[in-house]
């Protein structure tokens, strides 16, 4: 069996899809693994700029066939790789339009696609998640709700939904991403830094809240990773 295939989607932007994929790299590249970044926010690509250089990295649109073409065939050149796919604000017509190219090789890649969908609290995260899950069948999806936005509680339209109950009873996960305070993360953006290099080159009081925080990052990843 081929490594993983994670894509990080929400379609919004500012619901925080490349802290989760700069999360998960980070925690692949501790475990080890050789990782394959797939950057399609062509337009403000943060998780390229920050980690361009510490992973093999590939530009692709997403919006139009040939992105996933592309995608495809980089999944199916590179079988030691997991790949991270951070998607773009945009993307889910892309989704929509050419999201079967991908579905439908699955089996012959020998790959499982496993989506962490990140939702803050407004309808719109909802109701892009469905048209998402109905482009893209075989994908075992996991939402998370991104801490940022508040606690647990306040995720209301999620926690009482009918996309939840169709999530969870595909074997998708409900889970809470932690909040990372303003100023640790402004300077991981800000100064182009990969975790790993925040970890060394922050203050100490900064890297203190960036260590809390990958401690309960660690925690959520485990349950997705490792399933």
């Amino acid at each position: 069996m081929a490594k993983r295939i994670f894509l990080i989607g929400g379609s919004k932007g500012g619901v925080g899809k490349s802290m989760v994929s700069m999360a998960i790299i980070d925690y692949l590249q501790e475990q080890g693994e050789s990782v394959l970044l797939i950057e399609s926010d062509t337009s403000n690509p943060d998780v390229w700029k920050n980690y361009g250089e510490c992973v093999e990295t590939q530009l692709l649109d997403l919006d139009e066939a040939d992105g996933w073409i592309q995608l495809v065939n980089l999944c199916d050149s590179k079988p030691e790789c997991v790949v991270v796919i951070n998607t773009a604000a945009r993307n889910n017509q892309g989704v929509s339009a050419y999201g079967a190219t991908l579905n439908s090789t699955l089996a012959e890649l020998k790959r499982d696609l496993v989506t962490l969908w990140v939702i803050n609290r407004q309808r719109d995260s909802l109701e892009l998640l469905k048209e998402y899950m109905d482009a893209i069948p075989d994908s075992r999806v996991h939402v998370l709700r991104n801490g940022y936005f508040g606690e647990e509680k306040k995720f209301e339209l999620y926690n009482g939904s009918k996309i939840r109950t169709a999530v969870e009873s595909r074997g998708g996960l409900s889970l809470n991403f932690p909040d990372l305070a303003d100023r640790v993360s402004d300077d991981i953006y800000s100064n182009r830094l990969s975790i790993a290099q925040a970890l060394k080159e922050l203050p100490i009081g900064n890297r203190a809240e960036l260590t809390r925080w990958k401690t309960e990052v660690k925690k959520v990843l485990e349950t997705v990773i490792h399933e």
